[in-house]
C-alpha cells in the first residue's frame, strides 16, 4: 500500500462519523500523489500527511445567551486551527444551524492550502457555531456574539489566530465580536477581519471573493484564448460572494441570469439587476421571491426537491456556484455539459460533489476548485491584516489591484503546478499542489512540531 492510501485508511478510521471532512482529504490527497509519489521516503520519515491531515488543536465549547423573551439559549462553538507553517491561523467563523466539526474541519483544512496559494503568510483554520443568526433581533445576536467571544479569545490573537466572517457572519456580527474581543483584552488589534471602514477594516473587502472569483475566471478564460465579454452566467447563492461576482462579471462584459436562495431561484433572461439584488438581501434581508414581484422579467422558481436542478438548468457559458457546500451534483453536471457550458469556477467552499468534478474534467470543461477560485476574499482579509499592522488604509482602488494581482497569479501558479506534474489542465491538482509545496517546504524547515 502506498503511502497516500495508508493516510487515507488512517483518516478514515479516525474520523468516520465526519462525511464532509473526509471527502476535502480524500479529493486533496488523490490529487497530490505526482508530488507525493515523487518524495515519498521524505515525507514519509517526517509524516508529512499525517501532520497535515490532523489540526494542531480542536477547541469545542458551550456558548450560552439569553433571547428576548429572558430564554437562555446555548449553542456549540468550534474553533479549529489546523497548520500555522507559513504564518497565524486565518479563516472565517460560519454561523449556520448546520454547522458541525465535520464540516468546519473539511473548511479549516481546505484553508490551509487555499491561504498558500495567495502568497501571502497565512496559515489554515476555520470556527463557527450552529447558532442562526436568521430571525433574530441585533439584540440577540450581539448577546450571542459577546458570549461566543468570552471563550474564544482566550485563543485568538493578531499574530496568533485571525479570525474572518463566512456564512451567517457579516459586517454586523464581526462588530459585536470584536468589540467584546476589545472589551475583555484591552487591545486594539487586527484580530478580526471584515471589520467596518471606522475601525479598521479594508476597502474592497465585501466585494473580494465575488470579485476575485470573476478575476480568476477571465484569466483562466484568457488562457484559453476565450473572450469573456458576451458570455452567459449562472450564478448559485444569493450572498456577498454572489452579489459582487454578478456585479464584476458585468464589469468584465458577461452577463448573469441567475441567483439563487435557500427556498428559489430566479432566472432573469434579461441579465440579473444587481441594485435590485442588493436591495432586497442586503437592506431588506428577504427573498428572492420579492426580486420577481419587483421585476417582470424575472422568473421565480420554488425549490422543491433535491432532484431541482435550480440555475444549472439554465443554458450557460459560464457556471459559478457561489452557494454552499455539494450543491452542484452529477445530474447537475451532465445538464451543464449538455448545454454546453465552457467553464465552472467556485465561489463557494467545495460546492461540487467529487463525481461531478470528475464528470465536467472528463467533458472538457475547465474546472477550477474553490481553494483557488475564491481565495480572493481570505486574500484581502489578510490585506486588511496588513493594513491594521501598518496603522494604515488603502484606497479601494489599490486594494482592488492588489486582489486582481493574486488571483491572475494563482491562476498562473496552478497552472504551471499541473504542468510540472504531468497533469496539465488539471487546475484541482495544481492547486492542491501549489498550495502543498509552499507549507511542506515551511514544515520541513521548522523541524517535527
Amino acid at each position: 500500500m502506498g503511502y497516500v492510501d495508508e493516510v487515507l485508511e488512517s483518516v478514515k478510521k479516525k474520523n468516520a462519523d465526519q462525511p464532509e471532512f473526509l471527502q476535502a482529504v480524500g479529493e486533496v490527497l488523490e490529487s497530490l500523489r505526482p508530488v507525493v509519489d515523487a518524495n515519498e521516503e521524505l515525507y514519509r520519515k517526517n509524516a508529512i500527511l499525517e501532520r497535515i491531515v490532523e489540526p494542531d488543536r480542536q477547541i469545542m465549547f458551550r456558548v450560552p445567551w439569553v433571547d428576548d423573551k429572558g430564554q437562555v439559549q446555548v449553542n456549540r462553538g468550534y474553533r479549529v486551527q489546523f497548520n500555522n507553517a507559513i504564518g497565524p491561523y486565518k479563516g472565517g467563523l460560519r454561523l449556520h444551524p448546520s454547522v458541525n466539526l465535520s464540516i468546519i474541519k473539511f473548511l479549516g483544512f481546505e484553508q490551509i492550502f487555499k491561504n498558500s496559494l495567495t502568497t501571502l503568510p497565512i496559515g489554515g483554520g476555520k470556527g463557527g457555531s450552529d447558532f442562526d443568526p436568521k430571525g433574530k433581533s441585533d439584540r440577540e445576536i450581539m448577546a450571542f456574539c459577546q458570549s461566543f467571544v468570552t471563550e474564544l479569545y482566550k485563543y485568538i490573537g493578531a499574530d496568533q489566530d485571525v479570525p474572518a466572517g463566512d456564512i451567517g457572519t457579516g459586517a454586523r456580527e464581526i462588530g459585536f465580536m470584536y468589540g467584546q474581543y476589545k472589551r475583555i483584552t484591552n487591545l486594539y488589534e487586527g484580530v478580526l477581519t471584515g471589520k467596518g471602514l471606522s475601525y479598521g477594516g479594508s476597502l474592497a473587502r465585501t466585494q473580494a471573493t465575488g470579485y476575485g472569483l470573476l478575476y480568476l475566471t477571465n484569466a483562466l478564460l484568457r488562457d484559453h484564448n476565450i473572450d469573456i465579454k458576451g458570455k452567459i452566467c449562472a450564478v448559485s447563492g444569493a450572498g456577498n460572494v454572489a452579489i459582487y461576482a454578478i456585479e464584476k462579471a458585468y464589469q468584465l462584459g458577461a452577463k448573469p441570469v441567475t441567483c439563487s436562495d435557500s427556498t428559489g431561484w430566479i432566472y432573469d433572461p434579461e441579465g440579473i439587476d444587481v441594485e435590485l439584488l442588493k436591495e432586497i438581501k442586503e437592506v431588506k434581508r428577504a427573498r428572492l421571491s420579492e426580486y420577481a414581484a419587483a421585476r417582470p422579467s424575472a422568473q421565480y422558481h420554488e425549490k422543491k426537491n433535491a432532484e431541482d436542478h435550480g440555475v444549472w438548468s439554465i443554458k450557460c457559458d459560464l457556471a459559478l456556484p457561489c452557494a454552499t457546500q455539494n450543491e452542484l451534483n452529477l445530474e447537475d453536471a451532465k445538464m451543464l455539459v449538455a448545454n454546453g457550458v465552457i467553464s465552472v469556477t467556485e465561489g463557494a467552499n467545495m460546492p461540487t460533489t467529487l463525481e461531478a468534478t470528475k464528470y465536467l474534467q472528463e467533458n472538457g470543461v475547465l474546472f477550477v476548485g474553490g481553494k483557488a477560485a475564491n481565495a480572493g476574499g481570505v486574500a484581502t482579509s489578510a490585506l486588511e491584516m496588513s493594513q491594521n499592522s501598518e496603522r494604515l488604509s488603502w484606497t479601494f482602488e489599490e486594494v482592488d489591484g492588489k486582489l486582481k494581482n493574486i488571483m491572475e497569479t494563482i491562476y498562473a501558479n496552478i497552472s504551471d503546478a499541473a504542468k510540472r506534474y504531468g497533469v496539465e489542465g488539471d487546475y484541482v491538482a495544481g492547486a492542491n499542489i501549489a498550495g502543498f509545496e509552499k507549507v511542506v517546504n515551511a514544515m520541513l524547515a521548522q523541524g517535527v512540531c
